[in-house]
């Protein structure tokens, strides 16, 4: 299902309460993105135990129950997780990726808020969660009859909202001030291959792995949980940057030409993350046109060409960072700025010589 419009995780609660609480909701989002913990959040606040139901580990008589003889007729008994007294919460987690079969069981449950003769207690609510097919997740086609059933919503990655739970969790110090710099590090897209991805559960998870072995964790070390965690380009940006954490060693002190970009090749990861810095700091300093250029950005401009002559020289692949286009084939950096680049850098080459 593609979303036309999309929210916040900030912003479900306040949909939930007003509705969830008169009828059954959808969350839609992918992989790692919250939506079990914001249900399991939700619950509580209302005071209601949270029961989760795995659509990928149901068949339909988990739901329907199992015939019993009573009185000469057969009557469907709900298991017990489902046939609770009191009013609670439940989630329907990866309902989308429940086969058809098993999403049918659910049409009364959702709509009605039955199944056989056991019926919901007052003040239960029913949502559902699950990802898209776009995530390359285990997602199966939902029956119209389904879809109509159910109110949805789309929830989209926050950096804010997140550094904002973050913050009130423990999560790492590293971790928690790499995200406010690299806010767009949060999330990536689900790759088409098995490997890692960043998400913020696996933002999460390095967290918790970077707490467990605490000062005495070493660069190897941290390569291997951080490769085993993020995206590959994630893994190597957050590498250098823990690197400049214990060495003190940042893009300050080069752009004021108190340090040089790291030379050796075990510290490439940290070039890249530098690299990477130097791009965001242009884009944030030099204005979009030549007109509102002041001396003093005029000064910056000129030492940032002078600095990526240098950087080339350690490695183009790194440099060429620096000025790669965005995923759309724009150029993120002024044009004006590009132009003059590449027409001063055989003068600044020569300068260097």
């Amino acid at each position: 299902m593609q979303a036309a419009v999309t929210v916040t995780p900030a912003r479900v609660p306040e949909l939930l309460l007003n509705l969830a609480t008169v009828r059954p909701v959808f969350l839609w989002g992918a992989p790692g993105i919250g939506k079990s913990s914001l249900v399991r959040t939700f619950a509580a606040s209302l005071g209601l135990e949270c029961v989760s139901l795995l659509g990928t580990q149901l068949a339909p008589e988990d739901l329907i129950g199992v015939p019993q003889i009573r009185d000469g007729r057969s009557v469907f008994c709900p298991p017990e997780s489902i046939a609770r007294d009191e009013p609670y919460c439940l989630f329907l987690d990866e309902l989308n990726a429940a086969t058809p079969d098993v999403q049918k069981a659910f049409y009364s449950l959702i709509l009605d808020r039955r199944i056989g003769s056991y019926e919901l207690p007052e003040g239960s609510i029913v949502i559902g969660a699950g990802n898209r097919a776009t995530d390359n997740a285990l997602a199966r086609p939902m029956a119209s009859a389904l879809v109509n059933r159910l109110t949805h919503i789309h929830l989209r990655a926050s950096a804010t909202d997140w550094l904002t739970w973050a913050g009130e969790q423990g999560i790492h110090r590293w971790v928690t001030d790499y995200l406010v710099d690299r806010p767009d590090h949060l999330w990536s897209q689900p790759p088409k291959t098995e490997e890692p991805f960043s998400t913020p559960r696996s933002w999460h998870m390095l967290s918790d792995v970077l707490h467990s072995f605490g000062p005495t964790l070493d660069d190897e070390t941290l390569k291997v949980i951080a490769y085993g965690t993020l995206t590959p380009s994630h893994a190597v940006s957050f590498c250098g940057y823990v690197k400049i954490v214990r060495n003190a060693h940042g893009l300050d002190a080069i752009l004021k030409g108190d340090a040089s970009w790291p030379h050796r090749l075990e510290d490439r990861d940290l070039l890249y993350y530098l690299a990477e810095a130097f791009r965001g700091r242009l884009v944030k300093d030099l204005p979009a046109s030549k007109e509102h250029v002041s001396p003093a950005v005029r000064q910056t401009a000129y030492r940032a060409k002078s600095l990526f002559v240098q950087l080339a020289e350690i490695s183009v692949e790194v440099a060429q960072t620096v000025i790669a286009e965005d995923a759309d084939g724009q150029p993120v950096l002024p044009a004006w700025f590009l132009v003059e680049a590449a027409r001063d850098m055989p003068r600044l080459v020569e300068a260097r010589r």
